[in-house]
């Protein structure tokens, strides 16, 4: 008995970061719900900017802001209590450009006898004029999709051509709201030309966009020359297109240009330095040989979440020609280059944020990982997510971080970035809560009544052996368990419910808690299942894994 408490005593000192996953909230569980508007989160790991944290603290919001946050903070009677118990608090995520909720604009119809060598500008895609919420509705396609990956805030881009107009702010919050932080944040641009009508290529855009932003130049000095004398002037004529480059000359937005490889980064770098405006280049998927330029010409950086597809680079070409492997070699490379940028890019001290155009959202976690297991650090793709995306697109004064009086965006996880078992738990945007309860497990009920029983475990750790026993019941339809285990505390054995089985015939796992010191330990295990052994690992968060083996008890019947 004393060695099995003292084994379980000393798995308590060997992991002591802990993570929890069964909370509790008053709230509605359907999410966007304020019922009182004021929240209470206590007892988290709270990352209020990178690399600064509060353990075991407690954040207050009220009506949309944070109210207080502390260690020690004084819960109003009107909050809905959120235990935050092992779980870790983040600034709400900030997409720099994305497309959520945005629906295209009906398609330019072309005239009757029209000179393809000059369409009008709405039949060219040069329509920065219209405002891209025109076209945005909060219930829109993607937004709950990374919302549920944590992103609160986006920059939402307009669909078309080489100019389809302006971007905005906007925050992922409730239907009923407006959720406009800005209505024009930034002017559009990517390298798309109409096919069949000028300009039509690349070399014939640039010449258009020169064009285009001296005539906007002119056309504004021509305004306020007559506004400041008018007499003798012929009174200006109203150009939507030319007067809609007016905040970017006076160097009031900046123009988000779509950037994505090296060559049409220097041809977006090149636009800026004759024309002078700010540069945003944005979705650069292979910039990283251009640091130095990009760094020389104070041009902020939105990087792609979208990461190759990495089956190119696994092909095997062990029998082809040597012109095919050198090909396959260039591909390889350009796939590492990729999941290495973002490395790059924090050596270079370049502060870049995310774009979550034409990435998967469902991918998202995962391509995150990749980068980090490639050289990005934690702290740096914690700020590309949050300060950095808030800096590069002007609101930091009041989001970005979590602090007092900031808008109240924050997602909670179940453990830290890049961590492949981390879960978004809950999501606040502008003060509405949303939660979300992650996959159910599964559970092969025609297998299940295998596991029915008591079976006796053993396993190996730090502390030495610890052994214990495990009942499986089918009840309700059902599969239920328990497990007998030694009170870290020292009274004694102590049973505690199973949590979170999957089992499909052959892989078992489950997790349970032990409260220790007055901590909470969430200890996992996963395995094989052949016959009446089980062979698998336990572990207590990221910190190892240690075998566990268990045997079925014969069922003796008279």
């Amino acid at each position: 008995m004393i060695k099995r408490q003292n084994t379980l005593k000393l798995l308590m000192v060997w992991f002591c970061l802990l993570l929890g996953q069964t909370v509790y909230s008053q709230s509605d569980y359907t999410g966007n719900k304020r019922v009182t508007g004021t929240y209470a989160i206590t007892n988290a790991t709270i990352i209020t900017s990178p690399g600064k944290t509060i353990s075991n603290g407690t954040i207050i919001i009220k009506d949309g802001l944070f109210a207080k946050i502390s260690t020690s903070a004084q819960l109003p009677v009107d909050a809905q209590i959120i235990p935050g118990d092992s779980l870790i608090i983040y600034p709400g995520f900030i997409d720099a450009l994305g497309e959520q909720g945005v629906a295209s604009p009906e398609e330019a119809k072309r005239p009757k006898d029209m000179d393809p060598s000059n369409p009008p500008n709405h039949v060219a895609g040069i329509t920065p004029e219209l405002e891209v919420l025109d076209y945005w509705n909060i219930e829109g396609n993607g937004v709950e999709a990374w919302r549920k990956n944590g992103f609160t805030i986006s920059q939402v881009a307009p669909k078309g051509l080489m100019l389809p107009g302006k971007t905005a702010l906007v925050v992922l919050g409730d239907e009923k709201s407006s959720n406009y932080l800005s209505t024009a944040s930034g002017l559009y641009a990517q390298f798309k030309t109409p096919r069949g009508l000028y300009p039509g290529t690349t070399l014939g855009l640039m010449a258009k966009w020169r064009e285009l932003y001296k005539n906007a130049v002119l056309k504004q000095e021509h305004e306020k020359m007559f506004v400041a004398q008018g007499n003798g002037l012929a009174r200006p004529q109203n150009d939507p297109s030319l007067a809609a480059f007016y905040p970017v000359i006076d160097q009031e937005i900046p123009v988000i240009f779509q950037a994505k490889d090296e060559l049409e980064i220097r041809r977006a770098l090149k636009l800026q330095n004759e024309l002078g405006f700010r540069l945003v280049l944005t979705g650069v998927e292979d910039g990283s040989s251009l640091v130095e330029d990009i760094k020389a010409a104070g041009a902020s950086v939105i990087l792609s979440l979208d990461l190759p597809d990495p089956k190119a680079s696994k092909v095997e070409f062990d029998e082809a020609t040597e012109e095919a492997k050198k090909a396959q070699q260039r591909v390889v490379e350009a796939y590492n280059n990729a999941l290495m940028q973002a490395a790059h890019f924090e050596k270079a001290g370049i502060p870049f944020a995310f774009s979550t155009q034409d990435a998967k959202s469902g991918e998202f976690m995962k391509h995150l990982s990749l980068m980090m297991e490639n050289g990005l650090s934690e702290e740096a793709a914690l700020a590309a997510l949050t300060i950095n995306a808030a800096e590069i697109l002007g609101i930091a004064q009041y989001t970005g971080s979590i602090a007092e009086g900031n808008l109240a965006n924050l997602v909670i996880t179940t453990d830290k970035l890049g961590d492949e078992k981390a879960k978004v738990k809950y999501v606040f945007a502008d003060g509405y809560l949303f939660e979300y309860e992650g996959e159910k497990p599964k559970v092969d009920m025609s297998k299940a009544k295998e596991l029915v029983g008591t079976w006796n475990y053993e396993s190996e750790t730090p502390g030495g052996t610890s052994k214990g026993t495990v009942k499986y019941e089918i009840n309700a339809g059902e599969l239920q368990g328990e497990i007998v285990v030694d009170d870290p505390d020292g009274s004694g054995q102590i049973t505690r419910k199973l949590k979170d089985i999957n089992y499909d015939g052959k892989e078992l796992s489950f997790n349970f808690s032990v409260m220790a010191q007055g901590n909470k330990l969430i200890v996992y295990a996963k395995g094989t299942v052949m016959d009446d052994k089980f062979e698998g690992t336990l572990s207590i968060k990221d910190m190892g894994k240690y075998s566990l083996t268990a045997t079925k008890v014969p069922e003796f019947k008279l």
